[in-house]
């Protein structure tokens, strides 16, 4: 007999992932809803969704997403949709009697100063990143959301925190993108238009971690189906995130350089220190992680190579 997961947010970069690490599974049938379809921030919709379609789990992957100056510049929308996104899905799981549920957070949850390597203990130790610190307490309050119908209700509600992603079905737009998407466009663009010198923000020294988004799907299933004994006896009651990373990083030069080679630029890297760096590293603790038993497969080189292959078929979408 199938179980009925239901992934949120199904169609963006992460609930894809998920979508393509679950579909072949002969025991699992996908739930899926685009944004015209369920409304998210519609909480009667989504009480009805979950009373109608008997789902046995649930992955929160749904989200407002952006940049450093779409958080700066949109504060009120993203802690906004973001608050309500977690709060009507997962109210209406514990609604509908679902017991099993994974909530998708993010790095950025830590403080700004937090200690490197950034342990799951760091979280609420400190002043957050300002910029876009409005996002960052939208994604605690969906862990606490979790804990709590955990304490209250006894459910088996979980949370995954990942460091930064990047792969298939990323935003590779030229101005509104993160680091290894930008790249990836502006190397592609430097090609083909021939250009000798590519422009690089910063001085190339912050240190900086880049996970797969297929790793990170199958980390969230791995998670997700970890026996309740097992996951307990690895996070405590008023802590129960766990970091999804893969416990190296490398600097903003190096994965330039690496682009650079995936996408056949021979020309110049010039950095431009009077543009500001940010944090000087940022990476994540995840021994508890591996203690669970799953660690990070595939190879910085080899999945840059792999988002370089899905943005020459998807390029089309990311004009300036």
């Amino acid at each position: 007999m199938s179980i009925k997961v239901f992934i949120a947010g199904y169609q963006g970069m992460v609930g894809s992932a998920l979508v393509r690490q679950l579909q072949s599974r002969t025991d699992v049938k996908l739930i899926t809803r685009t944004r015209a379809e369920l409304d998210l921030i519609n909480q009667q919709a989504v009480i009805d969704f979950f009373q109608q379609e008997e789902i046995d789990q649930v992955y929160i992957a749904a989200a407002k997403v952006g940049g450093i100056h779409a958080n700066d510049t949109y504060p009120a929308q993203f802690i906004y949709e973001n608050l309500m996104i977690e709060a009507n899905v997962i109210h209406a799981a514990h609604m509908a009697d679902v017991q099993k549920l994974l909530f998708l957070g993010s790095s950025c949850i830590y403080p700004k100063h937090a200690q490197q390597p950034m342990h799951e203990e760091a979280l609420l130790t400190g002043i957050l990143e300002p910029t876009n610190e409005p996002y960052a307490i939208a994604k605690i309050a969906g862990i606490k959301l979790c804990e709590s119908y955990n304490r209250q209700y006894g459910r088996d509600y979980r949370s995954v925190m990942p460091t930064n992603l990047y792969g298939p079905g990323d935003n590779y737009h030229p101005e509104n993108s993160h680091v290894v998407p930008a790249l990836i466009h502006r190397f592609h663009e430097a090609v083909k238009s021939g250009e000798k010198e590519v422009i690089i923000w910063g001085s190339g020294t912050p240190m900086r971690e880049f996970l797969h988004v297929d790793d990170m799907a199958a980390a969230s299933v791995h998670v997700m189906n970890l026996q309740k004994e097992i996951y307990r006896d690895h996070t405590q009651p008023m802590l129960s995130h766990i970091n999804v990373g893969t416990g190296m990083d490398c600097s903003i030069r190096e994965v330039a350089e690496t682009i650079a080679g995936v996408t056949g630029f021979n020309g110049e890297l010039v950095f431009d220190t009077s543009k500001p760096d940010g944090t000087p590293r940022k990476l994540m603790n995840v021994s508890r992680l591996k203690k669970l038993g799953w660690q990070a497969l595939i190879p910085l080189d080899e999945g840059l190579r792999d988002a370089y292959q899905w943005f020459l078929l998807h390029q089309s979408d990311f004009r300036s």
